[in-house]
C-alpha cells in the first residue's frame, strides 16, 4: 500500500490517500505536482480507490508539500513520511 500524504496551509492534519500499485500512487504524486507547478487548475478532486464514491477536494494554491511513501501492514517494516537520519 502507497500513502500519499498533502500538507494543507494553516492545517495541522495532512490530507492522505492510499493507492495500492505503486504506478498508480506514482502516476497521482506526479498530478499533484503539475498541478502545483502549472497552476493551470484551481481545484484538485481525490478519489477513494476502495469506497468508489468517496472523495475530495482540495484547493491547489493551499498545498504546501505532498509526499509518498510505501506503507506496510506490518508496523515494523513501515517506512516512515518525510526523512529520517
Amino acid at each position: 500500500m502507497y500513502s500519499i500524504e498533502l500538507t494543507i496551509k494553516l492545517s495541522p492534519l495532512p490530507l492522505i490517500v492510499q493507492r495500492k500499485k505503486h504506478e498508480d500512487a506514482q502516476r497521482l504524486y506526479n498530478e499533484v505536482i503539475d498541478s502545483m507547478q502549472n497552476g493551470n487548475q484551481r481545484f484538485l478532486e481525490l478519489s477513494c480507490e476502495k469506497v468508489e464514491d468517496k472523495k475530495i477536494t482540495v484547493l491547489i494554491s493551499e498545498i504546501i508539500a505532498v509526499q509518498i511513501y510505501e506503507k506496510t501492514s506490518s508496523g515494523a517494516s513501515t517506512k516512515r513520511p518525510g526523512f529520517s537520519l
